[in-house]
């Protein structure tokens, strides 16, 4: 099958690599731009881009796919089939109604729960025990096509955003290359979605990432899990603004002020929230690189009833 590849970040990777490694043939690869990174701000290849080029795959990055040059380019490709994961940007129709088996996408959800940019960090931010993939049509809905297969996958208490990407892609990957066959064989089957069921998982803010110390442990914990490794939740002391990225949710209540350091022990400090407990056991300072809390503390002289903002 003649496939055109559409994808940008880490996520859309094993997907990419699944069908290089099948009998499928990838005409071209499309990705969004390359961007600005780190303090020097020099260009960053795409994730995906980077694994097609090192393949010798031809690389497309227009920026905007809705733009004629852009459509004109993929019809020229002329694909049985367009698969799109993680890329970025909404697929026009005179795109998604071109190849002759439709345009499909891999989405890290059980759909129709967790629509939108983000559904790995809100199901995680939520306290979601279950999570998965779906493979769907694409059409001009924002995730609301036609499903096609799914796969759940459990959520551990601790893991975080980035582990849990990795294996929700490799997973992702699987059912892909599983749905390609069905295409080729014409057994794949088709499920509306109940839109009465839906949620919406919409990109992060700054605001998600300010940690608000009133509230309970387990929320402010699901919340630093699933900001790590990026963009991480953050609070402060004083002028020095700190970002936490791995907790543990203590069992014992505290009698503190809320956002209060209750107390310095072998593994971090524990700090007093609207209800219960959390114990900070790795942070960041601001321009410094990630360490695990007993290190921070050897260089800073914190003390139980110093405040947390």
């Amino acid at each position: 099958m003649r496939i055109v590849f559409m994808g940008t970040s880490i996520f859309a990777v094993p997907s990419l690599e699944t069908i290089l490694s099948s009998e499928n043939e990838i005409a071209a690869v499309v990705s969004q731009p390359d961007r600005p990174k780190g303090r020097g701000q020099k260009l960053s290849l795409t994730p995906v881009k980077a694994v097609a080029e090192s393949r010798g795959i031809t690389v497309f990055q227009p920026q905007s796919i809705k733009s004629e040059e852009a459509v004109r380019q993929v019809q020229e490709w002329q694909p049985d089939l367009i698969v799109v994961v993680s890329y970025g940007q909404i697929i026009p129709p005179a795109i998604l109604d071109y190849p002759r088996y439709g345009c499909i996408n891999v989405h890290a959800s059980l759909l129709p729960r967790y629509r939108g940019a983000a559904p790995i960090q809100r199901a995680i931010m939520a306290g979601e025990k279950i999570s998965g993939v779906s493979i769907m049509f694409m059409d001009k809905g924002m995730d609301t096509g036609d499903i096609i297969r799914q796969s759940k996958v459990e959520i551990p208490v601790h893991i975080n955003h980035g582990e849990l990407e990795t294996i929700l892609a490799k997973e992702g990957a699987d059912l892909l290359l599983t749905t390609i066959r069905d295409f080729e064989k014409n057994t794949f089957m088709r499920y509306p979605q109940d839109d009465s069921q839906a949620t919406y998982a919409g990109r992060l803010t700054k605001e998600d990432e300010r940690i608000d110390w009133s509230k309970p442990a387990y929320v402010i914990h699901n919340q630093i899990r699933a900001l790590n490794p990026a963009p991480g939740a953050f609070a402060r002391i004083a002028d020095l603004k700190l970002k936490i990225f791995t907790t543990r949710i203590i069992e014992d209540e505290g009698s503190g002020v809320i956002a209060q350091i209750l107390r310095i022990d072998k593994q971090g400090f524990v700090v007093q929230t609207g209800e219960g407990t959390l114990q900070v056991l790795e942070l960041q300072k601001e321009g410094k690189k990630r360490m695990l809390a007993p290190d921070f503390l050897k260089g800073h002289n914190l003390q139980p009833g110093t405040l947390l903002v």
